[in-house]
């Protein structure tokens, strides 16, 4: 069994405000040798009080073993086992805090981000936002991205370098597109010669965004 969903025993951990007491909540998805411990300290650098964070564990730290433009053969079972373990940190998030999918930021860094934005466009619904730290849609070169339903509104933001080796500017800009067309207020950064990372202007986007939805 673990074979086939590589991520089912993995942990998802929490912080910040007691769900029954808090006004939003924020799903964090780390990047590939990264933590969900990590993506919580990183919350502090934008958070607020009032918010309860949650962020699910990848298996040995890689969400799916291969490029998330590779073939999808290759990063199977990983990734469709990805995908079900970040939709049962979404619904804990909803479950525990009682508060609607209007009040829940989903953020992701690197291939956190990658899985977030293909579950965001396979789950779509009016979130409170969804911003995506160097990231696009997973599928291989050549893909044309066509999801069904809408985002109604729903903030995103996907930040991006120029010249990001692991992320193509033209995978950003499909997925802006497709966001974009399935109704997303979208905005789209592309910052000059900064490689891979997350960037000051992303966090003071999510420290807005986050202010935003505590009525702030």
């Amino acid at each position: 069994m673990a074979d086939a969903d590589p991520h089912a025993d993995q942990p998802i951990l929490t912080a910040g405000a007691d769900p029954e007491e808090a006004d939003a909540a924020v799903v964090l998805v780390h990047g590939r040798g990264a933590t969900a411990r990590g993506m919580l300290q990183f919350a502090d650098e934008f958070g607020r009080e009032g918010v309860h964070y949650v962020a699910p564990q990848a298996a040995r730290g890689t969400w799916y073993p291969n490029s998330f433009m590779a073939p999808r053969e290759s990063n199977a079972p990983f990734y469709e086992s990805a995908l079900a373990h970040l939709a049962r940190a979404v619904e804990r998030a909803r479950e525990t805090t009682g508060l609607p999918a209007e009040k829940l930021l989903l953020t992701g860094f690197s291939q956190g981000a990658c899985l977030l934005s293909s579950y965001a466009a396979l789950n779509p619904r009016r979130y409170g936002g969804v911003v995506l730290l160097s990231g696009g849609f997973v599928g291989p070169e050549g893909e044309t991205f066509h999801f069904e339903g809408s985002l109604d509104g729903t903030p995103v933001m996907l930040g991006v370098s120029d010249d990001d080796p692991h992320i193509p500017v033209s995978r950003a800009e499909e997925t802006v597109d497709e966001f974009e067309r399935m109704g997303a207020d979208v905005r789209f950064d592309v910052y000059e010669g900064r490689g891979h990372g997350i960037f000051p202007e992303e966090v003071e986007f999510l420290r807005t965004l986050v202010g935003r939805l505590l009525g702030e």
